[in-house]
């Protein structure tokens, strides 16, 4: 049996399966991890919207939590505004180039030096934005005292471990469906 794999055996599939890749990673960085609006108003969409529906929950709970003094809380309002405005900015990103990449497939032969170009512009736009928000919220952690920092990172520790618990428990579903399946495959070459 010949050892190279099944795509690369077959030009048309392997360029499918890069095609396809191309474009999930474009649309996935486009995306950015912000969270847009949703047609029912809410943040983001499918898995997003439970996503951002937990955070902006968490962060509600923690702002109530922290007491903020007034100083602190122009800056964390800020900080919420720079967030919403910089997630429909990537969402408007991702629209954009969802629509330029339709339009480029529409071409006979694509031009991979533009479909490079587009995802590099996407990485750069999504970065700048992730930037800004990102010096908005530590804006805020900088102006708290040091019990209200000890209560963010207490947060953020509790999320960083269901996070860690979350990815363990999906490592070993993946490995109980995918080992076995793998274990099974050399016998049906």
């Amino acid at each position: 049996m010949n050892a190279l794999s099944r795509t690369t055996r077959h030009p048309l599939r392997w360029f499918t399966a890069a095609a396809a890749a191309l474009t999930l990673s474009l649309g996935a960085y486009a995306a950015g991890g912000q969270m847009g609006a949703s047609p029912d108003g809410g943040p983001g969409m499918g898995w997003h919207h439970r996503g951002g529906f937990m955070m902006e929950k968490q962060l509600a709970d923690l702002h109530a939590r922290l007491k903020l003094t007034p100083e602190q809380e122009k800056l964390w309002q800020s900080a919420v505004d720079t967030m919403k405005r910089d997630g429909a900015a990537g969402h408007a990103e991702h629209e954009k180039l969802h629509a330029q990449l339709k339009t480029m497939m529409q071409q006979p032969i694509l031009d991979m030096n533009a479909l490079h170009a587009a995802h590099m512009q996407a990485r750069q736009d999504g970065e700048r934005l992730h930037e800004e928000t990102a010096s908005a919220w530590l804006a805020v952690y900088n102006a708290l005292d040091d019990q209200q920092k000890t209560l963010v990172s207490d947060t953020f520790k509790q999320h960083f471990s269901k996070m860690e618990s979350m990815r363990a428990h999906m490592r070993e579903r993946w490995q109980q469906r995918h080992g076995a399946a793998s274990e099974a495959a050399p016998a049906n070459q």
